[in-house]
């Protein structure tokens, strides 16, 4: 009996509920080209019994349906967020953010006493401006008129001196308070760039949301809790420096990754890893639903409901998407495959401001070997451009971005967007004009009086010469492009020759497109002559 009343009495301690308060950071993220997954972990050490572990620092917009918990050391019960109403968060002011708003606040004050002298000094020439109207108004008084003249004389002579003397007055306090201004810049300045300063560090002073999760402890235990969740306002994109070494024929490709992200808060010293899995768009293949036709008298109206699929197929052609749920220098990374995406989980740790960071990361270097041409669109340039195809390694994708910057060699050739390139394509680049391989392509008939050119009601004969020209020092391997027309009428019949004979027709699937393979030494000069004819019936046109 007296075991038991032990027991009850010792009861009430094993299950009360303690709020423990907690403090989280961001450890982990995973960033995907638009959004990212987020993991955040504390240390707690909690007494036996239950108890809730109290987190005040997410940020605001965490929502509970993308939130998951685990604990480790602990038997977890439930969790609730709240982003209202939320208990004070202990202050985690870095100490180079206190010294930043410390150094503002000495700045401010610091100016605020010199502006306040500086208006003492101003209400000195207000003083004297005053008694100049004074004076000013008492010598225009009616009441001097019946005065008499030696006292009106002494009266005046007084007004001029007085006045005189108030607007030396006047004017020097006016001198004194507009130097005193101007001995102000150089603390504005201070205070500016201390404001300045102060921004660029980003302090975290939003809203925050909190966390419970209840816990269960069979003992003492100290432990971790981890929180996932996603966040939409983050993201990263693949950057590129595309190298090309003409002479050894190697394309090297030094991959990189800007990463931004706007959640509210600071991630420091955060592992990263960047996935090309894009959670945000389409995962699922779109629903295809029975089309249903049917045929009207044309006095009749057309029905204005359609079962879905007709619906669909009336309205518009485009795929019908089901709705989607919101998702969830240099040291380098390897990229890991999956046979569906793309990671790179970089080694080190990461630092990304909210807001402000566009950190850039590098994700390791590939090498290929290259075949330099030189590829001339005689048609549309003036001068040939420098290509170098390659086959890209079959377990890497190049990745489509706008942050493609090209060199040759050390020298920088420009930035531009590039497609992506699968793993195991081939593919070419361009590395920039070549100034001294010129093109010139001409129709002599248009500088010769119309000779070489015959025209009539229903036919057409051209003749097209086209040269290139090496003015460099080295040979060039180069590829021609030109086209000649093409017809799918029947009745519209066209001929073409060339001399040379073109190493390749219809190139990549474009009709009429021809290519010519030579190259041309230095100094030399490569000529080519396009004739065509077209005939078509009488009475029609040719477009």
């Amino acid at each position: 009996m007296r075991a038991l009343a032990c027991l009850l009495i010792l009861m009430p301690g094993l299950l009360w509920a303690e709020d423990i308060p907690v403090t989280s950071r961001v450890a982990d993220v995973t960033l995907y080209p638009q959004g990212g997954t987020v993991i955040r972990e504390a240390a707690f050490a909690a007494p036996q019994g239950s108890h809730r572990l109290i987190l005040t620092d997410l940020p605001v917009s965490t929502p509970l349906s993308a939130v998951r918990v685990s604990v480790q050391g602990a038997t977890l019960n439930d969790i609730a967020l709240r982003d209202d109403y939320v208990p004070p968060r202990s202050a985690d002011d870095t100490a180079a953010l206190q010294a930043a708003r410390a150094e503002v606040d000495r700045l401010d004050a610091a100016l605020r006493d010199a502006e306040a002298g500086v208006a003492a000094i101003r209400l000195e020439e207000q003083a004297a401006e005053a008694r100049v109207a004074f004076l000013d108004q008492l010598g225009a008084s009616q009441a001097l008129a019946g005065m008499d003249p030696a006292a009106l004389r002494d009266l005046v002579a007084m007004i001029g001196q007085e006045g005189l003397a108030a607007r030396q007055t006047a004017l020097e306090a006016r001198q004194r308070a507009d130097a005193a201004d101007r001995g102000l810049s150089d603390l504005r300045d201070s205070l500016e760039d201390a404001r300045a300063a102060l921004r660029a560090l980003v302090p975290q002073d939003t809203s925050r949301a909190m966390l419970a999760v209840a816990i269960t402890a069979d003992t003492a235990t100290q432990g971790m809790v981890r929180v996932v969740y996603g966040v939409p306002d983050a993201g990263w994109q693949p950057a590129y420096d595309l190298r090309l070494d003409r002479n050894a024929g190697r394309l090297s490709i030094a991959r990189g990754a800007f990463l931004q992200q706007s959640t509210g808060e600071n991630w420091q010293d955060v592992a990263l890893t960047l996935s090309t899995s894009r959670p945000s768009d389409q995962t699922a293949p779109s629903e295809i639903w029975p089309w249903l036709r049917r045929v009207f008298d044309p006095d009749q109206m057309q029905p204005k409901t359609l079962s879905r699929g007709a619906e669909a197929s009336f309205d518009s052609d485009a795929p019908q998407f089901e709705a989607l749920a919101a998702p969830a220098m240099v040291t380098q990374a390897a990229p890991e495959f999956d046979g569906l995406s793309i990671r790179y989980v970089y080694p080190g740790t990461v630092s990304v401001a909210s807001g402000a960071d566009r950190v850039r990361v590098a994700l390791g270097t590939i090498e290929r070997p290259a075949d330099p041409v030189a590829r001339a669109v005689p048609l549309l340039d003036d001068r040939a451009f420098l290509m170098a195809g390659f086959t890209n390694d079959d377990r890497e994708v190049i990745l489509p971005t706008d942050e493609a910057r090209f060199y040759l060699g050390d020298r920088f050739v420009g930035q531009r967007p590039i497609a992506m390139i699968p793993a195991g394509a081939e593919a070419e680049l361009s590395f920039g004009p070549i100034d001294g391989l010129r093109l010139t392509r001409v129709i002599p008939a248009r500088q010769e009086g119309g000779r070489g050119v015959f025209v009539a009601s229903n036919a057409l004969e051209e003749t097209t010469r086209i040269e290139v020209e090496n003015l460099t020092s080295d040979p060039w391997p180069l590829r021609l492009l030109d086209r000649v027309p093409y017809s799918e009428q029947q009745e519209l019949e066209i001929d073409w020759t060339a001399a040379p004979r073109p190493d390749a027709q219809d190139v990549d699937g474009k009709r009429g497109v021809l290519e010519w393979r030579f190259t041309l030494a230095p100094g030399a000069t490569q000529e080519i002559v396009l004739d065509y004819a077209l005939e078509w019936p009488e009475g029609k046109l040719l477009r």
